[in-house]
């Protein structure tokens, strides 16, 4: 048959040529990519029909042809580029507990070992200063265990109490607090009358039941 053996009419992708009875479709982005897959390389003839498909396929649709030129750029078909990368799952958030319940927390600690609340809602008008003192040694000695265990406590300045200090410019007002006579801006010398306390960590046991840390201590009921 000769070629080209008659007019050619593009519409949605099909090519006729004149009487042939059987359209030439375009070669669609599956057939390719099958192609691409396919590790053994087409035949001649397989070859032919590819390239006659296709150059009609570009002239009539144009996001083929953008297509087929990416392809001859270098762009690489979806199969061949790498998997991404699996995303790590995010690590684990410990629970935050609310500062409202770490105080409950703190209370009950210290109601429990040092009976730190019916000490301080006691009425101690009543009672002899040695009755009292006599109290203060328990719960001194229960106040004492409660911070060991659950909280590290450090001083907040190292030098000795009752030495002289100089506070540079840029001190941490919230650290170390100023008294007596301040006037006009830093660096400042004096005496330092308090180390202060810092917690460097802390160790509240953990809870069942957020709720449950408002009562500080059980009632008790003896049968």
């Amino acid at each position: 048959m000769p070629w080209p053996p008659g007019p050619v009419r593009l519409r949605s992708g099909v090519v006729h040529s004149g009487p042939v009875d059987r359209p030439v479709r375009a070669p669609t982005a599956l057939m390719m990519a099958d192609l691409n897959m396919n590790s053994t390389p087409p035949s001649f003839l397989s070859r032919v029909a590819l390239a006659v498909s296709s150059f009609f396929a570009i002239l009539g649709d144009a996001r083929f042809a953008a297509n087929v030129a990416r392809l001859r750029g270098g762009e690489a078909f979806a199969a061949d580029r790498p998997a991404p990368a699996p995303v790590a799952a995010p690590a684990p958030v410990a629970p935050s507990v609310a500062a409202e319940t770490s105080a409950l927390q703190l209370l009950g600690l210290l109601q429990r070992e040092a009976r730190f609340v019916d000490f301080v809602q006691e009425d101690t008008t009543g009672y002899s200063d040695a009755d009292i003192g006599a109290a203060t040694r328990v719960v001194h000695a229960g106040c004492r265990k409660v911070l060991a265990e659950h909280f590290t406590l450090e001083p907040v300045r190292s030098e000795a109490e009752g030495s002289r200090v100089t506070l540079a410019a840029g001190f941490d007002a919230a650290a170390v607090r100023l008294t007596g006579n301040v006037v006009g801006q830093a660096p400042f010398t004096g005496t330092l009358g308090h180390r202060g306390w810092r917690v460097s960590a802390t160790r509240l046991p953990q809870l069942t039941d957020a709720k449950a840390a408002s009562v500080i201590a059980q009632a008790e009921v003896e049968l």
